[in-house]
């Protein structure tokens, strides 16, 4: 049998779809029929874009910008637990030698 493909479709066609969506003019169904994608997908778009107009669609591998903030910080404890550690192991090994 043949694989599907899933279909990307990049930020400008989502926002448009979105504007089109919400100005009322056709419906859901009708806007999504004429621009090829499923009813469903059209009101996730709308509502990912409704929660946050300036950063919806940040498209493939990219984060917003409060996200790559977050992963940043993560990133940063993760070095921070490590230094750490080998600290407290140098600590421990310079305290037996002077036994």
């Amino acid at each position: 049998m043949g694989e599907r493909k899933r279909r990307v479709y990049d930020q400008e066609f989502k926002k448009e779809a979105v504007r089109l969506f919400l100005k009322k003019e056709k419906s859901a169904s009708e806007i999504a029929k004429d621009l090829g994608i499923s009813d469903w997908a059209l009101y996730r778009w709308t509502h990912e874009y409704q929660k946050d107009p300036e950063n919806a669609f940040p498209g493939k591998g990219h984060l917003k910008p409060e996200d790559e903030e977050m992963r940043k910080l993560q990133r940063e404890n993760a070095i921070l637990k490590e230094e750490r550690d080998i600290l407290k192991k140098a600590l421990a090994i310079f305290s037996k030698r002077r036994e």
